[in-house]
């Protein structure tokens, strides 16, 4: 099995798993636990994080672009508008995260990086998310994000940091059960993945210049290459559909993985 062929399996997992769902760092820690691969290194990382950034960053190019121009102030809105609002808020809603990452989230990783903990985490957080896709009112839309709710989906996030939570996954719920809309939820997750997933890029970046190690070229490539197709293809399809089916897809998926990966290690 060649290295090349690795490097475009995990890149492909990356893409297809970073904005679903169904947590992308459990399935990332599986694969190569399952097949005994080794890791793929820091610029790989790297690679699969950057092919993921820039494919929401297209995805969501006209938002980022009306809320740079607000906060420019170059627009015949007042500063203090909708766009500009937004802003503040995936600023807001990000400060948790971004402390956590800094203080808790390497300790927590390791600590936490076990098969059974991720099968146990994707099981319980697949509980909370169908409560709340079923029970919550999904009537308030992106325009209504308020203060409060940014810090509450904010201090959620941070609970991805246990492999098997699900980054988006715990996003969206928090969203869901404070009376948001599916695609509301999703997209304010996915607005919301950008400056985390640029930080995360960015700190294996300076560790991978700290290291000094040399850069394997092929697999970066794939990496970024893979990772950034499946990415794209995958947010399409999921805001078009997730009106229509929901998040049982996604529940039943996690509660089967669960149960796989219980039998599996058990």
């Amino acid at each position: 099995m060649t290295n090349a062929f690795q490097s475009f399996c995990l890149a492909l997992v990356q893409g297809m798993t970073e904005f679903l769902p169904i947590s992308s760092s459990g399935h990332l820690v599986l694969l190569p636990y399952i097949f005994e691969w080794h890791d793929q290194g820091l610029a790989f990382d790297v690679a699969v994080h950057v092919g993921t950034l820039i494919a929401v960053i297209i995805y969501l190019r006209h938002d980022l672009i009306d809320i740079f121009v607000s906060f420019s102030g170059r627009t015949t809105k007042e500063l203090g508008g909708a766009d500009s609002r937004l802003g503040l808020l995936i600023s807001i809603a990000t400060l948790p995260a971004l402390l956590g990452g800094l203080f808790i989230g390497p300790s927590v990783e390791a600590l936490f990086r076990n098969p059974l903990v991720i099968a146990a985490a994707t099981l319980f957080f697949a509980l909370i998310l169908m409560c709340a896709d079923l029970f919550g009112a999904k009537s308030k839309h992106l325009s209504e994000f308020t203060l409060r709710s940014a810090l509450i989906i904010g201090l959620a996030q941070v609970i991805a940091f246990i492999p098997g939570t699900s980054r988006s996954g715990i996003t969206i719920t928090a969203a869901l059960a404070l009376g948001y809309s599916r695609r509301s939820a999703a997209r304010f997750s996915f607005l919301l993945s950008i400056p985390i997933i640029l930080a995360a890029g960015g700190y294996k970046a300076i560790e991978l210049m700290i290291v000094g190690s040399a850069l394997d070229w092929t697999s970066f490539v794939i990496g970024i290459s893979v990772a950034f197709v499946s990415a794209w293809i995958v947010i399409n399809l999921f805001m078009r559909w997730i009106e229509i089916m929901g998040m049982l897809p996604f529940v039943i998926y996690r509660i089967l993985l669960a149960t796989w990966i219980f039998f599996l290690f058990s």
